[in-house]
């Protein structure tokens, strides 16, 4: 049971919903971290009186500290101020929500801290998944998925002495807005049709990734990380009532799944209080709501990532860490109106293709990726150019 919780992104969707989770519980918050966001995180500061504070944007963190000067909360600001965060003295847990690579410093800053981290950013273990996993295992420390799929398989194996007893995991994929839809068909798909997701509220970069279903191949990768098996070993199924939050069959065939209605609060919960389990405000499921529980194949022409990031997983150096920077770039280009949506994958699929792979020896050739990749890609396609 978390004592003590620290938030690295507590203003986005994840962090929002971790801070109710927190204040249902009697969870004290030690620190917050934000992007840019200083009206909410004053409302913040002022209800769980964290000991310190960073905003991302350093002028934005000098506007909070005129804001809050009649309060004990100290202002930190850039990467430093984030990494501070991640090492609050008082805190025991650090959830990590911040979106994309941002937070793969932070978290290892945490690691090295002997924080827990609740793991809600991917991109995390996507990139630069043996360091992280390999910290955590010279520093004792626990990484516990927030992601719901994660989440779902985490609970699923618990008990499980051994897991060469793990025949497969299974991933479930809610199939976003745009299921059952042709490459024909989302050639002039809207940011706002793209952010429309048919069950989870969620921010702006992995309801993007979803809609691609970019998402599910970096879940993936990031599987492969936390449960320390075969990419080949799992499995990707749309389920669009997304009751089913992932699943996982043994050697002997026999198949346990992780249920529950649709909310992020149950993994942030189970993350938070883990091992145990207290009451939660997530509404019971009620199984008289569904006169069906629906399951079918991804369509691996139209949505081509999710085997991009296989491919990529298997390979392994610095090509996970290129893909997942080449998404990145391509996903904030497009919601900013300077790609399409179908450019997405085409992007990623380009890096996929051309990426010159290095070992990874170091964080230096993970975060040298990282910049390289985002450069090229936006200078390539940032201006409409293919």
């Amino acid at each position: 049971m978390t004592e003590n919780l620290s938030i690295l992104g507590c203003t986005g969707s994840i962090g929002t919903q971790a801070l109710e989770v927190a204040d249902e519980l009697s969870i004290p918050v030690g620190a917050l971290a934000a992007n840019n966001n200083i009206s909410l995180l004053e409302k913040q500061i002022r209800k769980f009186s964290p000991s310190k504070v960073c905003v991302y944007n350093e002028k934005s963190a000098g506007i909070l500290k005129e804001n809050i000067k009649d309060t004990f909360t100290k202002v930190y600001a850039g990467m430093d101020g984030l990494c501070n965060i991640a090492s609050q003295n008082s805190s025991d847990t650090v959830l990590t929500a911040v979106s994309g690579m941002i937070g793969l410093i932070p978290t290892l800053e945490a690691i090295k801290s002997k924080k827990n981290i609740a793991l809600a950013n991917k991109e995390a273990l996507v990139a630069g998944g043996a360091i992280v996993t390999e910290e955590a295992k010279k520093n004792g420390v626990k990484i516990l998925p927030v992601d719901s799929e994660h989440s779902a398989i985490f609970q699923c194996i618990q008990g499980i002495k051994d897991t060469r007893d793990i025949k497969r995991l299974i991933l479930t994929a809610s199939g976003g807005p745009f299921f059952g839809k042709k490459l024909s068909e989302l050639k002039n798909v809207t940011v706002q049709d793209a952010l429309n997701h048919p069950n989870w509220s969620m921010g702006k970069k992995i309801t993007i990734d979803s809609a691609t279903m970019m998402n599910k191949g970096l879940e993936i990768i990031e599987a492969v990380w936390l449960f320390n098996i075969n990419p080949l070993q799992i499995d990707v199924v749309v389920h669009r009532e997304s009751v089913i939050h992932s699943m996982v069959e043994f050697k002997d065939n026999a198949i346990i799944s992780q249920m529950g209605t649709p909310s992020m609060k149950t993994p942030i919960q189970y993350a938070l209080t883990y091992p145990g389990r207290m009451q939660s405000s997530v509404k019971s499921l009620d199984f008289t709501k569904y006169n069906k529980l629906t399951f079918e194949s991804p369509d691996y022409e139209t949505f081509k990532c999710i085997n991009l990031c296989r491919q990529a997983i298997k390979t392994g150096g610095t090509l996970p860490a290129a893909i997942n920077a080449a998404n990145e770039e391509a996903v904030a280009l497009f919601l900013n109106g300077k790609i399409s949506f179908l450019q997405i994958q085409e992007i990623v699929e380009y890096i996929f293709k051309n990426h010159k792979l290095r070992k990874i020896n170091s964080l230096y050739d993970i975060i040298d990726t990282d910049k390289n990749i985002k450069e090229f890609v936006l200078k390539k396609f940032g201006c409409g150019s293919n």
